[in-house]
């Protein structure tokens, strides 16, 4: 079994601690839980399988029947409350101790570097702005930017993509990247990259007063639909922004940075009505 500081979902935790409990020995679902002291035999099955959650007074007791020690415990209570955070301000108090916990004992945790990637939108900003200033100082790309951001903070974010592996230095002040584009997984970084989403959402409202209509591009449409055609239009839109990244990826001479947003969200509740015959 991997270790603790590998995993963001204790649920996913638990469940492969039972399985290599049970596969080296007779272990039982009961026997898990009369261990952690709960009187319902099936209360740590319906934990794993995503049915009910820890709370911050059970987790204690838990992490005590399955052993755990030292920094272990301090890294499972600090991901069961993670997983049970109701905002994205929360969750990311909890991860980044989560992460605190792993370097210090000189860990990596999964999905660690991606998440710093796409909690502010300088790093991919910079990311694409570095390789076309080759022998540029972190003020000269600064002030390449339409929004405010220090030569401290493009510093830091080039120490970090490098750090990282998303650019690579080839010479004094002289990037490339190492990679022609930079996907998220909707399913491993969803609290990152609502994150990213949410300040380039901003940034996509103050670009209304910020540039003329021949410097950007917003359009809109507000349409009545059910969750089929939803779902389709989704597929589509999809199929949109791998067609858009295919062609950016073209571009040999690049002169500018550009950030496309696809949004689709409800406007009204789902009204209830009768099925067509």
């Amino acid at each position: 079994m991997k270790p603790i500081v590998e995993y963001q979902d204790y649920h996913a935790f638990l469940g492969d601690y039972y399985e290599e409990r049970k596969r080296t020995s007779a272990f039982s679902w009961r026997e898990f839980s009369k261990i952690a002291g709960f009187v319902s035999p099936s209360y740590l099955k319906d934990v794993c399988s995503g049915k009910t959650n820890l709370s911050k007074v059970t987790m204690g007791r838990v992490a005590e029947a399955i052993g755990l020690v030292g920094h272990e415990v301090a890294y499972f209570e600090a991901m069961v409350q993670f997983g049970n955070a109701k905002t994205d301000e929360l969750k990311k108090k909890f991860l980044e101790q989560m992460c605190s916990i792993a370097f210090d004992h000189k860990v990596r945790v999964v999905d660690k570097d991606a998440f710093e990637y796409y909690d502010s939108w300088k790093n991919p900003v910079v990311r694409e702005l570095a390789p076309l200033m080759p022998g540029a100082m972190p003020g000269e790309i600064a002030k390449m930017c339409t929004q405010e951001v220090s030569a401290l903070e493009v510093r830091k974010s080039l120490a970090f993509l490098e750090r990282a592996g998303f650019l690579k230095q080839i010479g004094e002040n002289i990037y490339v990247q190492t990679e022609k584009s930079v996907e998220g997984s909707k399913e491993g970084l969803p609290l990152a990259i609502r994150s990213m989403h949410r300040e380039m959402g901003n940034l996509a409202v103050d670009s209304l007063d910020r540039f003329t209509a021949n410097e950007r591009n917003v359009t809109g449409v507000t349409m009545g639909i059910d969750r089929k055609t939803y779902e389709r239009i989704v597929h589509e839109l999809d199929e949109c922004r791998k067609k858009i990244t295919a062609i950016a990826e073209e571009c040999n001479v690049i002169r500018q940075v550009y950030r496309l947003n696809l949004q689709l969200f409800p406007l009204s509740k789902e009204v209830e009505g009768k099925e067509e015959t």
